[in-house]
């Protein structure tokens, strides 16, 4: 004997089969709205990751790359100087209250304070890092031009920098 299936019969089904499409295009939507991104995960490493305060010293990234720069074979004695184009700023976390009246609206701001009496302090959301402007090199081996072209890519790729933004010129030594 034989076994046949039999799609089931009904209004519902009568229903469910004629808008199967539909119903395939939303499941397929909350899918897609269910399912993790990632950013979460960079969202949460980002909140568990400590930052030091004050920990941009440009004076002393200055002095590191140039040691570092020097290591590089023929370079001899390196300087670095690099301009930035804002200071480090500190987005703080505050409260925005909005009231609405008959003659118009008013938005207030606090910084959120966490703590409390002489205690307190602000509560920082991010931290936006200097941007670096441009870059001057000073090498004494800047004669060679696979030399200064290593060294352009060096600080270009440390920065963030275009290379129309570093210069590097022989100097005396």
């Amino acid at each position: 004997m034989k076994f046949q299936w039999k799609p089931p019969s009904g209004p519902v089904w009568k229903l469910l089969d004629q808008y199967k499409y539909v119903l395939i295009v939303i499941a397929a939507g909350i899918i897609l709205l269910l399912w993790p991104s990632g950013e979460k995960k960079g969202e949460e490493e980002a909140a568990g990751a400590e930052i030091p305060q004050d920990s941009f010293d440009l004076e002393a990234l200055e002095e590191k790359l140039s040691r570092t720069l020097s290591q590089i074979d023929g370079a001899g004695k390196v300087t670095v100087t690099l301009t930035v184009r804002s200071g480090m700023e500190q987005v703080l976390a505050s409260d925005r209250t909005t009231s609405v009246t008959e003659r118009g609206s008013s938005v207030e701001e606090e910084t959120v304070l966490v703590g409390s009496g002489s205690g307190q302090e602000v509560v920082p959301l991010t931290r936006r890092y200097p941007t670096f402007q441009g870059a001057l090199v000073v090498c004494e081996g800047a004669d060679d031009t696979e030399l200064r072209l290593t060294i352009t890519q060096a600080i270009s790729a440390l920065t963030g920098l275009g290379t129309d933004r570093i210069t590097v010129c022989k100097g005396g030594g």
